[in-house]
């Protein structure tokens, strides 16, 4: 249990991307150097749009961002007719489905002031749409500090 926890939270945009699946890792940590503080502890990343998402996968070989794109594209196809919210482009309808099976948030645990990913594992903004724009994040971090007894 931890006793008398910190608490911190910022909000940042991660930078526009074209539609696809991105390594941010290191963007989110550079976002957070306060994680460095904390001794243990948890980072909640919650993503405010509909139509990305975040995803923790494969950080090291890239035909696995690909083979992610491409599976969500074949199983969630633009232009299909039984589509009714198509005002905003063919690719809208498609990337709210993809980011509701996605999720919109992570959590992911703090330890010795660091993130605690697996080996091969890497923190994805999934851009569902073909010009996103800037995509906001708001980082909650709790836990305990390294400086405190």
């Amino acid at each position: 249990m931890i006793s008398n926890a910190e608490w911190i939270q910022k909000d940042f945009s991660l930078a526009a991307r074209r539609r696809g699946f991105h390594l941010v890792t290191r963007e989110i940590i550079d976002h957070l150097p306060e994680i460095g503080q904390f001794e243990v502890g948890l980072l909640h990343l919650f993503i405010q749009h509909t139509s990305a998402s975040l995803s923790i996968n494969e950080n090291a070989d890239p035909d696995v961002r690909g083979d992610l794109e491409r599976y969500f594209n074949h199983t969630v196809p633009e232009n299909a007719p039984y589509f009714e919210h198509t005002l905003e482009g063919p690719d809208d309808m498609p990337a709210h489905i993809k980011s509701t099976i996605l999720g919109n948030s992570l959590t992911i645990p703090i330890g010795r002031g660091g993130l605690k990913l697996g080996t091969w594992q890497g923190i994805y903004l999934c851009e569902h749409r073909n010009q996103g724009g800037a995509r906001r994040v708001v980082a909650t971090i709790v836990g305990k500090s390294s400086s405190r007894d």
